[in-house]
């Protein structure tokens, strides 16, 4: 599928969509949990239906009612479910689930696209190896597929923390482990994302300890999950679209169902445009978001939030003077190297944009329509489109299916408040989850 984006004017409401990063979490609490959980609301599409699929690997049934989710988990029954698990194209999915599939003795082989196969997953895999998981790797070239069996005993690990998704996998893996846990990390990026994890944890009565630079936990093991009934938030990661797009395209955009007491960390988004020169007004109804006139380039440190470079390079363009972004280098092991695909579809459009070893320098640039490649990343192609938005002329951009990873409605919801977006070549990519996935 393609997009092909005119200049655009924005203003109204939208509504953001339910959150990736709770989505999956919920699923895999609600998969482990002796009892049945209702996830109201979730992310269904994508990453989300990489997650159910993995729920329903390890034994879960999973029920679609009316766009709630109704879980029967598997308790202690860890041999539960296939020795199958296709992960689509969901990173997070598969790191979540891999250590809770090596709880039990049954080997587990973890598969996904072409994407998925190219992205890290050694370093977990080698974590886990320490606390008695056996892993195969089949592929030299790659870390997926791989299979992976237990069971996991507790003890103590280190793990790099390049990816907090290793991280957050251990930790909600590890209190149901018959010993003891220690967890150290090194490197740890994405720390509002750990903070999430923690915040499950904390909901569901998880006993843990750990250090204020969270370089070190201490789970106690023999512990258990509870049934829950819960609706997901709305997603910060997808709303800084819609708040980028009013800060360069816009008139007022009001953005609704977000909860600003909500721990995801891309809700500093919103602080970061505030500091360029946006408006951002925090309403009953939402928050609004208004462009600034004089938008003006910062120095812009992404390592807790390394989704939000796509959006913001592109605002960048906008800004007077110079935008750095520091410290986001893990930006480079997503679905794509996102440095290096900015770099090159911005400068495509005209931008002026230096790459380094950890960010991007965008200098304020007249941008101009361009055919354009998403490289199958969901946040590169949304990102590109709202450069289009604010470009001369005519941008396509290819392999736009993939943004139904986390946001399906993107076009859908932007054509309502004024972008002049046109839909080539479309596949069915990414179908709804079906009605009846499991009884």
């Amino acid at each position: 599928m393609k997009w092909k984006i005119h200049p655009s004017q924005l203003s109204g409401c939208i509504a953001i969509p339910p959150s990736k990063s709770h989505t999956i979490r919920a699923l895999l609490v609600a998969t482990l949990a002796d009892g049945t959980s209702v996830i109201r609301k979730p992310l269904l599409r994508g990453d989300g239906a990489s997650a159910i699929r993995g729920a329903m690997a390890m034994g879960a049934q999973v029920t679609d009612r009316g766009g709630d989710l109704v879980i029967q988990g598997i308790g202690k029954r860890y041999d539960s479910g296939s020795g199958l698990f296709d992960m689509g194209n969901s990173g997070t999915s598969t790191n979540l689930f891999m250590s809770a599939a090596a709880i039990g003795t049954k080997p587990r082989r973890f598969d996904g696209d072409h994407s998925l196969r190219s992205r890290p997953f050694r370093q977990l895999l080698q974590a886990l190896e320490k606390l008695g998981a056996t892993c195969s790797v089949e592929s030299p070239k790659g870390d997926l597929p791989f299979t992976i069996q237990g069971p996991l005993r507790g003890g103590k690990t280190t793990v790099n923390g390049v990816s907090s998704q290793f991280v957050s996998s251990l930790l909600f893996t590890c209190p149901l482990l018959a010993g003891n846990t220690e967890i150290t990390v090194i490197n740890l990026h994405e720390r509002p994302y750990v903070e999430l994890t923690l915040w499950w944890l904390k909901k569901q009565g998880i006993e843990i300890s750990y250090s204020d630079d969270f370089a070190g936990f201490h789970i106690k093991g023999g512990q258990a999950y509870h049934p829950f009934d819960m609706a997901i938030p709305s997603d910060f990661s997808s709303a800084s679209f819609a708040a980028c797009a009013a800060t360069i395209a816009g008139g007022k955009l009001t953005l609704t169902g977000l909860d600003f007491s909500d721990p995801q960390g891309d809700k500093a988004v919103f602080d970061v445009l505030r500091r360029m020169g946006a408006s951002v007004v925090h309403e009953a109804r939402g928050v609004t978001v208004t462009g600034g006139a004089k938008l003006r380039g910062k120095v812009i440190d992404l390592n807790a939030m390394p989704d939000a470079l796509p959006a913001l390079s592109v605002v960048a363009c906008a800004a007077q003077g110079e935008t750095r972004f520091i410290n986001v280098a893990q930006a480079r092991i997503k679905e794509t190297d996102r440095i290096a695909v900015m770099k090159q579809g911005l400068s495509k459009m005209g931008a002026a944009v230096t790459e380094h070893e950890d960010g991007l320098t965008v200098r304020q640039s007249a941008l101009k329509g361009a055919a354009v490649s998403g490289h199958d990343d969901h946040r590169v192609v949304m990102a590109l489109a709202l450069a289009g938005m604010i470009a001369e002329g005519e941008t396509t951009i290819d392999t736009a299916e993939a943004a139904a990873v986390t946001y399906p409605t993107f076009v859908e919801d932007f054509r309502a408040i004024g972008a002049k977006i046109e839909i080539i070549e479309e596949q069915g990519y990414f179908p709804m989850v079906s009605k009846h996935i499991l009884l």
